[in-house]
């Protein structure tokens, strides 16, 4: 009887810790994103153990922002970070995908660089400006700085080189570039370099680059618990930061071969969105913006219908 019993605590005791085992099995995400350093928190979340902490297995993978959207499609990925108005272009192109929280919003950190000799942006007409590919957020950032200066992107030669290939060959005096569109990091190559040319506008003269974290439909119908897991540890690594800056930024430099100093001068150029700002920006700026984007990407060929705007943000996860 004794045996029995032995024999059945022991059944008992292996389905009390498969349970367990069960209850704490973490939920695998590939994130799509770049170097930019408005991301650097996901990186910290990662680096740091607070996915880990909150039941994610979360793989990053860098990917050029005019191929993320095919990563999404094929499944290679399940969610990704990028710019407000790209998750328009996605959608409007078939790729469904829903915003879930905003990451950052750039004060400075975007910019056009351009050579001394131009004074202003409407004399780049008939000029060649470095930018990526139609689609991404420094090619839109580029058509929003020329409209409100009275150009469109088809009065300029647009070279296509992703941001950091664009501030370096703007740097070397490569390409024949009369300008390029980059961000931080590499922007403060251009600041380190006056010789180059100078920075004649950012995100502080025209602010419309922001950055929102989405997922596919199905990711979010399927994982919502770890829907928000990913939004609470975000908010978590937001926190981390302004706990332990110096830890912190270390650990985000390093992922872009950067020292914790050069990466906290590089991060004063934006602000990362706590869960309060994030309440705010999604309770009226967010739809504002979109439908804005919509219309520019629109007008410039980017997109051919404008696709439902509503349906592109699910705000459940930052309440």
């Amino acid at each position: 009887m004794n045996a029995m019993r032995r024999g059945m605590g022991a059944v008992a005791a292996a389905a009390a810790m498969a349970s367990a085992s069960a209850g704490a099995q973490e939920t695998a995400v590939a994130i799509g994103l770049s170097g930019w350093t408005g991301f650097a928190p996901l990186t910290l979340a990662k680096e740091a153990g607070i996915f880990k902490k909150n039941r994610l297995d979360v793989s990053l993978k860098k990917i050029p922002q005019k191929d993320r959207h095919l990563a999404i499609a094929s499944g290679d990925v399940q969610c990704a970070a990028t710019t407000v108005e790209t998750w328009v272009v996605w959608n409007a192109n078939g790729v469904a995908t829903t915003q879930i929280f905003q990451l950052d919003k750039s004060f400075g950190a975007d910019g056009m660089a351009v050579r001394n000799g131009v004074a202003r942006i409407a004399d780049l007409k008939g000029k060649t400006v470095a930018a990526s590919a139609p689609g991404t957020a420094p090619y839109f950032t580029l058509a929003w700085f020329l409209k409100k200066n009275g150009l469109s992107v088809k009065d300029v030669r647009v070279v296509n080189l992703e941001p950091q290939a664009a501030a370096n060959a703007f740097v070397a005096g490569a390409g024949e570039l009369d300008a390029a569109m980059t961000y931080e990091p590499y922007l403060s190559s251009v600041r380190a370099n006056p010789e180059a040319g100078k920075i004649i506008a950012t995100t502080l003269d025209y602010p419309m680059v922001m950055d929102t974290f989405g997922c596919t439909p199905k990711f979010l119908k399927d994982n919502p618990k770890a829907a928000q897991a990913l939004a609470d540890s975000y908010f978590e690594a937001v926190d981390m930061i302004k706990r332990e800056p110096k830890k912190s930024f270390e650990i985000m430099g390093a992922d872009v071969k950067q020292s914790a100093e050069a990466f906290e001068k590089s991060q004063a150029f934006l602000r990362w969105q706590d869960k309060a700002a994030n309440q705010k920006f999604f309770a009226g700026e967010h739809a504002q913006f979109s439908k804005e984007a919509a219309d520019l990407l629109l007008e410039i060929g980017v997109i051919k219908q404008i696709p439902d705007l509503k349906a592109l943000a699910d705000t459940s996860f930052i309440k």
